[in-house]
């Protein structure tokens, strides 16, 4: 079945609609799996840079954030996790693919995959399993992470700039982070590139982000 083609408002209306009753996984996935959004109406959130991946804030308000992250061939995150937080990707433009693990054990494992707390970090140790991997594509599945699946990581496939759309409930101003290579995690703040289409970052501030 085609999906319902909408401006990126008429999504954003949607969405807040939602916040009406307690906010599912399923409401949202259902909605975004009968929905595209029009690229046109994407332009002023798609800011694409060499130096890394731009996360681009739409809507955010207590129940819910929508941004757009935009993506050049290679770009990825680093290994993180949701923490029982909601949320949704779809792709609008290119393809990514999502890498899932599973959290096994660690030496600071306070709060970890705890719904609604957020995990103090600071592990040595650690021990992930590298799960299933998830292709996303305009027309194609829409990835979710809930308090089941919370750790991820998110690649750029093939060499076409990509955009994806991520929705969260609730929103969050910082994640953990896994660095498997010395088997630690940290904490890291995250940040906009742009927010409702204004550039807010200086050149001196562009590093990676989180996610």
């Amino acid at each position: 079945m085609a999906r319902k083609l909408v401006r990126i408002g008429d999504f954003v209306e949607t969405l807040r609609s939602f916040e009406k009753e307690p906010i599912t996984r399923d409401r949202v996935l259902d909605y975004c799996r009968e929905t595209e959004v029009e690229r046109a109406s994407l332009d002023r959130y798609a800011f694409f840079r060499s130096e890394a991946y731009t996360r681009n804030l739409i809507y955010r308000d207590e129940q819910i954030e929508l941004m757009a992250v935009c993506w050049q061939p290679g770009q990825r995150t680093v290994i993180h996790t949701h923490n029982g937080q909601l949320g949704w990707m779809a792709v609008s433009q290119g393809a990514v693919a999502v890498v899932n693990y599973k959290w096994l054990g660690c030496n600071a494992s306070d709060n970890q995959n705890v719904a609604g707390m957020d995990c103090l970090a600071g592990a040595t140790e650690l021990d992930l399993d590298r799960r299933e991997v998830q292709e996303c594509y305009p027309g194609g599945p829409v990835n979710t992470v809930d308090k089941e699946q919370t750790i991820h990581q998110v690649v750029v496939q093939g060499r076409e700039s990509a955009l994806s759309l991520h929705i969260y409930s609730r929103p969050i101003d910082s994640c953990v982070a896994f660095d498997l290579e010395n088997r630690r995690c940290y904490r890291r703040q995250l940040s906009f590139f742009s927010r409702y289409g204004e550039v807010v970052v200086t050149e001196g501030d562009l590093q990676a982000p989180a996610r």
